[in-house]
């Protein structure tokens, strides 16, 4: 099996790069590729082949790698300056009303359609669905038909999301194990914030250290510009590992890892050039180029997770699927997600078309792949079968919603003005 699917895959990664600028004028976003090139390699495998690979400790840890990385980039890819960019109100609104009630309202519709499964399997699920990442669209981010607030919020959003979710995803995944079926949602809480604030400590000083670190060496000619990227790509692991071994939530670590990263190393490099602009040009012109290895491995990465959808999907498929499950990722995907976000940007700036684009724009990605996988390799048999076939619609309902419709509604309703 493995040949077979290196194979395909590795002509996938190909074709995709041969034909990248193609592609992005035909409106078909990586994902969608990746998807048709997983599940056509999944036809040729046996149905319990598959699921011996992605159901394995093995597989959890490469997705919780992958996650990690992702994590540090979305924390270092803030734009404007700010760690909450140029309209921290309106990020704050999306990020700490607009999702936790589109959470909430998904657990309480996972209750109507799906009353056989417990509240904490609920709260995993909606945790899964609700994140968004620009992973299947993401043109829509840089497409200058959209208001600058509007691409603001968005890039913002998917950037901080998954970091603020990945605790109350820990805390439901403990809840739901069946195999502790003694354990409240105390006792739950009581494992999950030691493991936060861990995070945050540790993932804090990882950040900081690496990126002063960086600069000093950077500033004194110690490194190359090649050193300094693989600095950077290595700096999510460690921040990782490091909090893993003493007890810690390495996914909040490594988000934390890049806030603090970032704040530090592109500080104090954006200082010592105003300060020393002749010397400064030739060590450190452009501090985002530190993370451009980190960016081109894990984009690379997260085409390989749709890849693995596409492959999962030949599985839900042959499982079959139930109205209720479609009709929950329908609304996961629509009115959950738009119904939230414009009742919380009320009584703002934004125009009502603004207000609905933010909302409309909001497609799942890498996070929930990955949060799907780790709930398939952390919940006792039986629960798994429903979130991975939750989890594989709901991405794919995105890549169809979002990474094929995302550029017409955003072309459509944000033509009107340029930013």
């Amino acid at each position: 099996m493995f040949i077979p699917a290196l194979l395909v895959l590795s002509a996938a990664f190909l074709l995709r790069s041969l034909l990248a600028a193609r592609l992005d004028r035909w409106n078909i976003a990586a994902p969608v590729l990746m998807v048709v090139c997983g599940a056509a390699a999944a036809l040729t495998v046996a149905p319990d082949k598959l699921v011996e690979v992605f159901n394995t400790e093995i597989a959890q840890h490469v997705a919780e790698l992958i996650l990690a990385m992702l994590l540090f980039v979305d924390a270092t890819e803030v734009r404007g300056g700010r760690l909450w960019g140029r309209s921290p109100g309106l990020v704050a609104r999306v990020l700490l009303i607009a999702m936790p009630l589109s959470i909430a309202l998904a657990v309480l519709l996972g209750a109507v359609l799906l009353p056989d499964l417990s509240w904490p399997l609920l709260l995993l699920i909606a945790c899964i669905v609700i994140p968004s990442d620009f992973a299947a669209a993401e043109r829509v981010v840089r497409d200058r038909n959209l208001p600058a607030p509007v691409r603001g919020v968005l890039n913002i959003e998917s950037g901080y999301n998954d970091g603020l979710v990945s605790p109350v995803f820990l805390f439901a995944l403990i809840l739901a194990r069946t195999d502790n079926q003694q354990n409240t949602a105390e006792d739950a809480l009581a494992t999950a914030l030691p493991f936060a604030i861990k995070a945050i400590v540790v993932g804090a000083a990882v950040g900081a250290l690496i990126g002063l670190l960086l600069f000093l060496a950077a500033r004194a000619g110690w490194t190359s510009a090649q050193g300094r990227r693989v600095a950077v790509l290595t700096t999510p692991l460690l921040a990782y590992a490091a909090t893993v071994a003493v007890g810690g939530n390495g996914f909040v670590a490594s988000f934390v890892c890049g806030i603090a990263f970032r704040y530090v190393f592109r500080g104090s490099a954006a200082s010592y050039i105003r300060k020393v602009p002749e010397r400064a040009r030739d060590i450190l012109t452009d501090p985002t180029a530190e993370l451009q290895l980190l960016e081109e491995v894990t984009g690379l990465l997260t085409m390989g997770m749709w890849f693995v959808v596409g492959a999962i999907s030949v599985l839900v498929i042959q499982f079959g699927l139930s109205w209720q499950v479609v009709v929950f990722c329908l609304a996961a995907l629509t009115v959950l997600r738009i119904g939230p976000v414009v009742l919380s940007l009320l009584r703002t700036d934004l125009s009502g078309r603004d207000r609905f684009l933010i909302g409309a724009l909001g497609p799942r990605g890498t996070t929930s792949i990955v949060f799907g996988l780790l709930a398939l390799n952390g919940l006792a048999t039986g629960d798994e079968d429903i979130v991975l076939t939750i989890t594989v619609v709901c991405v794919l309902g995105s890549v169809v919603l979002h990474g094929i419709g995302s550029a017409p509604l955003a072309n459509r309703l944000g033509r009107r003005r340029q930013p």
